[in-house]
């Protein structure tokens, strides 16, 4: 079992103005609320400020977004830990409706310049997706994916879309709270089309999330559409094949919405 996470020190608490709150821990974590603050862990501190200074400027119509707090001496990140304004909500399967929170979201990112870090992030969620889209080749695990990767790479054709900056996770971050707009608490950057955030979400949504095949048509208008989820397809199928706790069984719903991708092209 892997262990509990642990909570903010009492000096990052008391750095974000929750000195006296209680930690209490969100879903699983990593997260934590404490009092009208929302913490988590930060350790790649450039990513951090890229993604609180994104998140304090974005303005999306009937979207929450979890604004950024800084420290009592001015920082984004104190002792490797971040902290947002507390949104309540739970991520529920409301699918078309995160699939319209991508949309306009990227909307709204579109001006956005290319983050710096970016093209120095070498964990394996980066190596995916540089495989995804044949611009540096990993080897995979035949049994975890990269077999399933193989047979459906043959499909990509070219993509004449500019890519922009892009969330590439919003699967389970986006949190609803009844009638209260969705909210985004977090940014997960890939620079990407704009359709491929919400290809991604449709993905897992069809793999772990019991959406029905018909989300696919759906979303047919979108630019791009049967290779950017082709696209989103590769991606999880490397991560899957990278990712050190995957196993069997946690293939099976991504061979599933392969194979429906698979009849778009």
């Amino acid at each position: 079992m892997n262990p509990s996470p642990e909570p903010p020190p009492s000096h990052v608490r008391a750095a974000f103005g929750a000195r006296d709150a209680e930690p209490e821990l969100i879903d699983g974590g990593p997260v934590w609320k404490c009092g009208d603050a929302a913490v988590r862990p930060a350790g790649k501190p450039a990513e951090a400020t890229w993604v609180a200074k994104t998140l304090d400027a974005l303005d999306v119509d009937n979207l929450r977004v979890a604004r950024p707090l800084r420290s009592t001496d001015g920082r984004y990140v104190v002792g490797g830990w971040a902290a947002t304004r507390y949104l309540s909500g739970r991520a529920e399967p409301r699918h078309d409706e995160v699939v319209e929170v991508a949309v306009k979201l990227h909307q709204a990112t579109a001006g956005l310049p290319k983050p710096r870090f970016l093209d120095a992030r070498a964990d394996l969620f980066a190596a995916a997706d540089r495989h995804a889209w044949d611009e540096q080749p990993v080897e995979l695990d035949p049994e975890l994916g990269g077999r399933l990767f193989e047979q459906h790479a043959a499909g990509r054709k070219p993509i004449a879309l500019r890519p922009q900056v892009v969330h590439g996770d919003l699967f389970g971050t986006v949190l609803f709270a009844g009638d209260a707009p969705p909210a985004i608490i977090d940014f997960s950057a890939y620079w990407r089309p704009a359709p491929y955030g919400a290809a991604v979400v449709v993905v897992d949504a069809l793999a772990w999330g019991g959406a029905d095949p018909g989300i696919l048509g759906r979303w047919a208008h979108l630019e791009e559409w049967p290779q950017v989820l082709l696209r989103a397809v590769l991606f999880r199928l490397a991560v899957h094949a990278l990712h050190p706790r995957s196993g069997p069984r946690s293939l099976v719903g991504l061979e599933r919405a392969a194979a429906r991708v698979a009849e778009l092209l």
